[in-house]
């Protein structure tokens, strides 16, 4: 029997009797069909005879017209006796997830998930170890900024549930922040239920329900995301969630959407697996053959190279990699202008640090390779020379989402990072003219100078990050005093706007995946960002065997950190035992809109307004640490630090407490523009 819907209690009352199938026209109710006798019916068909003796037709009469009667009493009531035995849509879209590699869902719930919250305690009950995990967030960009940070320290994609379309809206800014970091995450909601008389399970029974009924729940969502689609049967519900992660999955990673009604979540349907190998994600190749040539020869023959990059050390291996590239290509520089990752160690001469599209090496250099970067450069603030040589390599060198794109470039290409600079390596190492002029003098000369500069550069940054004379300490001299005390392979989870490059400049990250920022510009990502980091770091150890994972810690500007939706961030790192640290950069309000107003209006009326005048000023100022600790029922180590000579101490007890497990913000008052 193919798989339907579970009957109504109308519908049940008609299979009491299989046998007595006969005395009307051909109707299919749930599992039971009627027959009449053998006759053509108005549609040219002709239906089988089958005969009932009369005591068979009266006890069926008399059962069908109680039946009726029942249903008129309870108004088609669509709620029904579940058998705990029984196989729906949910659950089965549980599964898939789980064999997908999905661990944890993030979820917020409503009137659209009684099947879904039927499924989760049947999964709990049933499949311990064998499905994901729930998480409640009591907000809807939190639990998709957890999902964000889980998928981008791990790589692999996690799930959100939210409800209808007024969860779909609370996903807010986070969906852009998925889509422009590239995180693999699949979203889930319900939409209201398509039935109103009780016809199919999960019919309406709310008020809501007619109020949540919009025309197209997905275009809510949909240009931020990789793929969205309505399910509309349970049948093949195990197809659409892989088909939905393949999207998320393939470079360039993102977020999918897909949405179900009551109904087709209740469905109940046969159990069924499938071949989890046959749906991978697509793979990107390397650079064409005459590509790795010219490139190659560029490099070799370029006084002042420079690579510009923002996702590539999405990949672990990839910064180790071009330190290889680094070294071989001697007086390469390497520039990250987006932060989203680690790229490049801190710690290599030809590192330049993160700066938003605006560096001198930019303008001076005479060949340029951007890799897997959104906006290399801003043309208004900073541009390369007319003569260089430019190469683009990208998972998505056209922008396809980015109505406004373009950069000036000798050749652009669709390639997988890893695979292109594999590729450009071992044309300069075997190639035996390019290697003469990579051992040549000229190459030495541009080396030496480079490791001056490195050093001028670190100790440029070292003398910008003492304290002020008053006392006071700015972004940078916090930062460098956080390096120093936190443990060396700490998790740094940033969303320090205006304050950024103090802090990447003074935190100076090494290792991969060290380095997580807001890959968009949503603020608020990261008091959901860093416990999904967290959430991901623990899981992995234990998974490996250890006890805990790594130290992770969240900068965060004030203004964002109001954005994150505190009360929910600190119920759920309590109440799940998700212990960080967060640092508030505070400078009592919002500066990136007066940094946008001076571009623009660099001597206008508001270049000499104050803050309040511009609206932009947070006073009084909040008690940010104290709002932690109220949505943690007082269980949060929290404390405020406005002098540097308090500093180091104040770090001391917070990091200690975190490591004992307790969950620590500390507000910290920053002089700006250090």
């Amino acid at each position: 029997m193919p798989p339907l819907l579970r009957a109504t209690p109308r519908q049940r009352a008609f299979q009491a009797f299989p046998a007595a199938r006969s005395g009307v026209s051909v109707t299919r109710l749930g599992y039971c069909r009627f027959a009449s006798s053998s006759q053509k019916s108005v549609h040219g068909t002709t239906t089988s005879r089958r005969t009932c003796t009369p005591s068979v037709n009266r006890q069926r009469s008399a059962l069908i017209s109680s039946s009726l009667s029942w249903n008129i009493q309870q108004k088609w009531s669509s709620t029904v006796a579940i058998d705990p035995k029984m196989y729906t849509t949910s659950f089965a879209f549980f599964e898939a997830l789980w064999d997908a590699g999905v661990t944890h869902v993030f979820v917020n719930l409503g009137s659209d998930h009684p099947s879904i919250i039927e499924a989760m305690v049947k999964g709990a009950r049933e499949k311990k170890g064998q499905f994901p995990r729930i998480i409640t967030c009591p907000n809807e960009m939190v639990a998709m900024s957890m999902a964000d940070g889980y998928a981008r320290l791990t790589n692999k994609p996690q799930a959100v549930i939210v409800h209808v379309d007024v969860g779909t809206q609370g996903l807010g800014a986070a969906v852009h922040n998925a889509s422009a970091g590239r995180a693999p995450i699949l979203v889930f909601a319900g939409i209201s239920p398509i039935t109103q008389e009780g016809e199919l399970r999960g019919s309406r029974t709310e008020f809501i329900h007619w109020i949540q009924d919009v025309p197209d729940q997905k275009q809510i969502v949909a240009q931020y995301c990789r793929y969205s689609a309505e399910l509309k049967t349970g049948v093949n519900v195990k197809q659409m969630v892989n088909r939905a992660l393949q999207f998320a999955k393939s470079a360039p990673q993102g977020p999918v959407y897909l949405c179900g009604s009551r109904e087709v979540m209740e469905q109940e349907i046969e159990p069924y697996s499938i071949q989890q190998d046959e749906w991978d994600p697509v793979e990107l190749g390397g650079l064409p053959g005459s590509a790795v040539s010219k490139i190659a020869e560029a490099l070799a023959g370029a006084e002042r190279p420079l690579l510009i990059t923002g996702y590539a050390g999405r990949n672990p291996e990839m910064p180790a990699k071009l330190v290889e590239l680094a070294n071989t290509v001697k007086g390469l520089r390497v520039l990250d202008t987006g932060g989203s990752d680690m790229c490049f160690p801190a710690d290599h001469p030809a590192w330049l640090g993160l700066r938003y599209g605006n560096e001198e090496a930019i303008q001076t250099a005479d060949t340029i390779i951007v890799l897997d970067c959104d906006v290399p450069w801003i043309p208004t603030q900073c541009k390369p020379r007319s003569d260089a040589k430019i190469f683009h390599i990208d998972v998505d060198p056209l922008k396809q989402v980015m109505p406004l794109f373009y950069i000036k470039a000798q050749a652009r290409y669709r390639a997988d990072a890893m695979a292109s600079v594999n590729q450009i390596l071992a044309a300069l190492q075997s190639d035996e003219s390019l290697r003469a002029k990579l051992a040549g003098g000229a190459s030495e000369q541009r080396w030496t100078a480079l490791q001056t500069s490195y050093r001028e550069r670190i100790d440029g940054i070292a003398s910008r990050a003492r304290p002020l004379d008053n006392g006071e300490f700015g972004t940078g001299h916090l930062c460098s005093k956080l390096r120093e005390l936190c443990p060396e392979d700490t998790i740094w989870a940033v969303e320090a706007v205006t304050n950024t490059l103090f802090v990447h400049d003074n935190i100076q990250p090494t290792k991969p995946g060290q380095w997580i920022n807001c890959g968009g510009g949503g603020l608020g990502w990261s008091g959901g960002g860093a416990l999904g980091v967290k959430l991901a770091s623990d899981h992995e150890a234990k998974l490996q065997g250890h006890e805990h994972g790594k130290f992770v810690v969240q900068i965060v500007g004030d203004g964002s950190f109001l954005f994150s939706v505190p009360g929910s961030v600190y119920w759920i790192a309590k109440r799940y035992n998700i212990p960080i640290l967060t640092i508030v950069l505070n400078n009592k309000g919002w500066n990136a809109p007066r940094r946008s107003l001076l571009l623009v209006h660099p001597d206008g009326l508001g270049a000499g307004a104050t803050n309040d005048d511009i609206h932009i000023a947070f006073n009084p100022s909040p008690d940010y640490a104290g709002i932690a600790k109220a949505a943690a029922g007082g269980d949060v180590f929290a404390e405020r630090v406005d002098q540097a000579v308090d500093l180091v101490d104040v770090l001391k007890r917070a990091i200690q407490a975190v490591q004992n497990g307790q969950t620590a913000v500390v507000d910290c008052k920053v002089a700006s523009g250090c």
